[in-house]
């Protein structure tokens, strides 16, 4: 298996290089963006093909990842391509000296490293012999699917907010956000959970837990909730909405 896992790894790197040069050149690291769910993808697809025997779990498995990425990266794609730079990259420059090395290491090989970690379910599955789905596989992809909805029809109730010529709030409240200030957010961390669970009956498949551990962590506190809420830190509306709105595990929203 290492022989396998070497190559996945470097092709991760050089897919992530790939990317570097492209926005290096339109001068967007926001592109970064469209190469994380797309990256799964390079890596559900390669592990797939190198298995030495092909089972329905790793067939399951690399479906939903293509399900899951592609959509990410088109949505993100249509998003950023011809845009200005996101706001969280222009920052980031600001404050570094060499940005081209620096955004190589900080940016996109890190990004590379993390999308490993997280992936590390799907690997496991592909380049292991084949076992039956069983009731665990079976919950996983249940959990999955709900992660899918709340990410796939949060974006899109986001996209029609802000797409209307004329609206009545700022601030998106309606559909599922009514229940989560981030539904996209907990939508992409509940789908690996799901990954997880189709992994755990594998052999070792328990430690891949550190993958839905490190995107809920990552969502939470460091590149999804936290830049989104500071953004929005001075907007009246917006912290009124946060009174009444769990931040990430949907509930009912609180009454006046």
């Amino acid at each position: 298996m290492i022989a396998p896992i070497f190559n996945l790894v470097l092709l991760v790197v050089l897919y992530f290089t790939l990317f570097f040069i492209i926005a290096q050149l339109r001068n967007n690291y926001g592109l970064v963006d469209v190469a994380w769910g797309s990256g799964f993808v390079v890596v559900a697809v390669y592990s797939f093909l190198s298995a030495q025997e092909i089972g329905i779990r790793g067939l399951l498995v690399t479906v939903l990842v293509l399900l899951w990425g592609l959509r990410l990266s088109y949505h993100l794609f249509k998003r950023n391509w011809g845009q200005e730079e996101d706001y969280r990259y222009q920052n980031m420059k600001k404050n570094w000296d060499n940005v081209a090395v620096t955004g190589f290491f900080r940016v996109f090989m890190l990004q590379a490293a993390i999308l490993l970690i997280i992936s590390s379910p799907i690997s496991l599955i592909n380049f292991s012999a084949p076992i039956e789905i069983g009731w665990i596989g079976i919950l996983g992809l249940v959990i999955w699917c709900i992660g899918y909805f709340f990410e796939v029809v949060g974006d899109k109730q986001l996209h029609d907010f802000l797409a209307r010529d004329e609206r009545e709030a700022e601030i998106m409240k309606e559909g599922l956000w009514k229940y989560t200030r981030h539904p996209n957010y907990f939508g992409e961390a509940t789908m690996w959970w799901g990954i997880w669970l189709l992994a755990l009956p594998v052999k070792l498949g328990w430690l891949t837990i550190i993958s839905p551990v490190a995107i809920t962590l990552l969502l939470l506190y460091v590149s999804g909730v936290p830049l989104l809420e500071k953004k929005y830190k001075n907007n009246q509306e917006y912290q009124r909405y946060k009174e009444k709105t769990n931040k990430f595990i949907p509930w009912f929203p609180d009454e006046d």
